[in-house]
């Protein structure tokens, strides 16, 4: 059975979904995790503040493309007018859907009332994205927590009465707000929300999924409808191809050469370059090399070299070094 999110959005029996991550998914980063299999992406989180006052940084990040498809445009708030307002901004952004963020648990987000600070009043959460709903044709869907604290897990809650104002799919991070990214994620209560039989809508499972077999042992035992990987997928887009493999041949694929990394680390800082600009992209691109080569001995002084650099063609040479000095290495 193929799982669709609304009408129109198939994403096929089991999909695989990249999760929303700040100064992590912007395009660069997602042409190389599309180029690995992944069934669906999310822009980064985008601020309907921003959106309304028409702020530089939250316009180019409604900026998408044809072959990311189906993507989604997140959004996130306090003011339910305002979220109103943004959802038609990125309606004429033409996504495939608009996702809004419930589940963000960082300080400067939860203290203006936005993000997971929504799972201490589901009444407001409820009429905001029912607002959203309405204010678009395009399917909504939530990305949320268990709840704010192990004393107020409420997404049982959350579950059917979003469902009930028209949402298409709910992704859960199986962590309070209060855990922040620390300790284990609970899934235990993303199958309880999956069983609950006036649940109809796609549940999507997200937190701590980083190997084929996590993925595939979690995709039984929890019987979610999709996984969605974040964390894990920095530095390392081949997770999505390694566990589609798996999951079609039950054989593990082999992980990446030294010469793939250093190829698609090349492609990323390219398109990062053709994105945002020389200065900025070679810039921004520096978050993501020791990702990229996590595992190579004595790695450091390349990193040093590489986050130094402010010219691309000096970049690429060090990055060709990098694959002649390693390519014999297994990591």
């Amino acid at each position: 059975m193929a799982v669709k999110i609304g009408e129109h959005i198939d994403l096929g029996e089991f999909p695989l979904l990249l999760a929303p991550m700040e100064d992590v998914s912007d395009p660069p980063f997602r042409y190389v995790c599309k180029k690995n299999g992944v069934d669906m992406m999310y822009t980064e989180f985008i601020s309907s503040e921003g959106l309304i006052r028409d702020a530089a940084k939250s316009r180019q990040k409604l900026d998408i493309f044809e072959y990311e498809r189906p993507i989604g445009i997140q959004i996130f708030g306090s003011d339910i007018e305002h979220m109103r307002q943004s959802a038609e901004i990125c309606t004429l952004a033409n996504p495939d859907l608009i996702d809004i963020n419930y589940g963000c648990p960082v300080k400067n987000v939860v203290c203006k009332g936005a993000g997971s600070s929504l799972l201490q009043d589901i009444d407001k959460m409820v009429a905001m994205t029912k607002a959203v709903v309405d204010a678009t044709h395009l399917p909504v869907t939530v990305k949320t927590r268990l709840g704010w604290d192990d004393n107020t897990k409420n997404i049982y809650e959350v579950a059917e009465r979003l469902q009930d104002i028209g949402i298409k799919a709910l992704a859960i991070h199986g962590r309070t707000r209060a855990q922040m990214y620390k300790g284990q994620a609970d899934w235990s209560m993303i199958r309880d929300v999956k069983q609950n039989p006036r649940v109809k809508i796609p549940i999507f499972g997200n937190g701590d999924v980083d190997s084929v077999e996590k993925a595939a042992a979690w995709r039984q035992e929890f019987e979610v409808d999709g996984i969605m990987i974040g964390r894990a997928s920095i530095g390392y887009p081949w997770i999505f191809r390694e566990i589609k493999h798996f999951f079609q041949t039950g054989e593990r694929l082999e992980g990446p050469t030294i010469a793939e990394r250093v190829d698609v680390c090349k492609t990323h800082l390219t398109k990062s370059i053709e994105w945002k600009g020389d200065k900025t992209g070679i810039f921004e691109m520096r978050r993501h090399y020791a990702n990229y080569f996590k595992g190579i001995p004595n790695f450091k002084e390349y990193r040093m070299q590489l986050v130094g650099l402010q010219n691309q063609h000096d970049i690429l040479e060090v990055l060709e070094e990098i694959s002649d000095k390693f390519a014999e290495e297994v990591v």
